[in-house]
């Protein structure tokens, strides 16, 4: 894959579901519906997915793509494929507190090489780079053109006082109990794949999620923090967090910027 080609288009496409999903947001209110998972969905969430499958399958028709919204019809045999969340976090999106994101991401032999991460209503966009890093640009945000570009490189850790990063809105026990194990110096709440980002730009040292997430949820901001110099690893063993898995759940998994002591 030309990760020059495909950069460019993921994160116009991600800007053009933000604009989708604002259009939502500001306006009136909008109805929530439980899809068969039970987990809410809105008319953002399906006119962001309609952006972005479009454009993927206009853009490169040959490869498989994977969405949020449309996963049931897809049984992926490939390790190589496209995965999209058009709007993570649509919890935080329904009572409007903005910590919801879009993202795009491409993911290689099973591991994600590269990916966009935007949230809209907060006015981030973090992108990974076709020859290597990754950055957070900052501007206008123009469909044809990026604006200025800051490399985002993950904090050193002081394992003395570490910050940590979890879950707005699927925080409970055993993510407190685990975190209660590290010497923290702060911690801070955030919605969506931000929590990647967050580390990735080193405003966190460590994100652990003991609990249920999809691949769709994780692979763009997973792809952010790789090439910022973190990691994402299996909570059970430690090892790379990796996709193409059947039925696209993920095991419980920790986020970290290396130099972070794992317990």
């Amino acid at each position: 894959m030309d990760l020059a080609k495909l950069v460019p288009v993921m994160r116009r496409l991600a800007l053009e579901a933000g604009d989708a999903i604002m259009a939502v947001y500001d306006g009136p209110d909008f109805e929530v519906r439980a899809k068969g998972d039970a987990s809410p969905v809105t008319a953002a969430d399906e006119a962001a997915d309609a952006v972005i499958s479009a454009g993927l399958r206009t853009a490169f028709p040959d490869l498989p793509l994977i969405t949020e919204e449309q996963a049931a019809s897809h049984a992926l045999s490939a390790q190589t494929f496209l995965i999209v969340d058009p709007l993570d976090g649509t919890k935080e999106f329904v009572q409007r507190r903005g910590d919801f994101t879009v993202n795009i991401a491409y993911v290689e032999n099973g591991a994600p090489v590269a990916g966009v991460v935007y949230a809209p209503a907060k006015g981030r966009l973090f992108y990974t780079l076709a020859n290597g890093g990754a950055v957070e640009e900052t501007g206008a945000f123009a469909k044809d053109q990026a604006g200025p570009l800051h490399p985002l490189s993950v904090a050193k850790p002081d394992n003395a006082a570490l910050m940590v990063v979890a879950s707005k809105s699927h925080r409970d026990q055993a993510t407190d109990d685990y975190i209660g194990r590290y010497a923290v110096r702060d911690m801070t709440s955030a919605g969506s794949s931000l929590k990647f980002c967050l580390v990735a730009t080193g405003e966190a040292d460590l994100y652990p999620r003991l609990g249920r997430t999809m691949e769709w949820d994780t692979a763009a901001g997973d792809a952010v923090l790789r090439r910022a110099g973190g990691q994402v690893v299996r909570f059970d063993d430690r090892q790379p967090l990796t996709y193409g898995k059947p039925g696209w759940d993920n095991p419980f998994f920790i986020a970290f910027a290396p130099g972070v002591v794992l317990k």
